[in-house]
């Protein structure tokens, strides 16, 4: 799913993979009046694969269960850790498949 409906990944900056898939909550302030953020827009066919993911790796993958475990552990909410290893599953995929891509000498930015 990630590979036919994100085709920019490995090539974009991790940044803006990010911003593509809608893991990046935006700043909701205004003055001193600072609102609660959630993750809008982006593509929610992508975002719903990754969350599907990222439920099983905090579960079994060792580094994102050890984030995890770190966040709830400092006592964020359930979504807000979940959102997290997300955006942290979103790198590490972003990386490998760029790494990939550039062992292939597909396309090296």
């Amino acid at each position: 799913t990630l590979m036919s409906m994100l085709p920019e990944l490995g090539r974009l900056p991790h940044k803006s993979i990010a911003l593509l898939v809608g893991v990046v909550p935006p700043a909701k302030q205004s003055g001193e009046s600072v609102g609660k953020t959630g993750c809008i827009g982006g593509r929610m066919e992508v975002r719903n694969a990754l969350y599907m993911a990222t439920l099983t790796a905090s579960r079994f993958e060792p580094k994102i269960k050890a984030f995890y475990e770190r966040l709830t552990g400092k006592g964020k909410p359930f979504k807000v850790a979940i959102n997290a290893c997300m955006h942290k599953l979103l790198r590490i995929l972003n990386a490998r498949v760029r790494d990939y891509l550039c062992s292939d000498g597909l396309q090296c930015a």
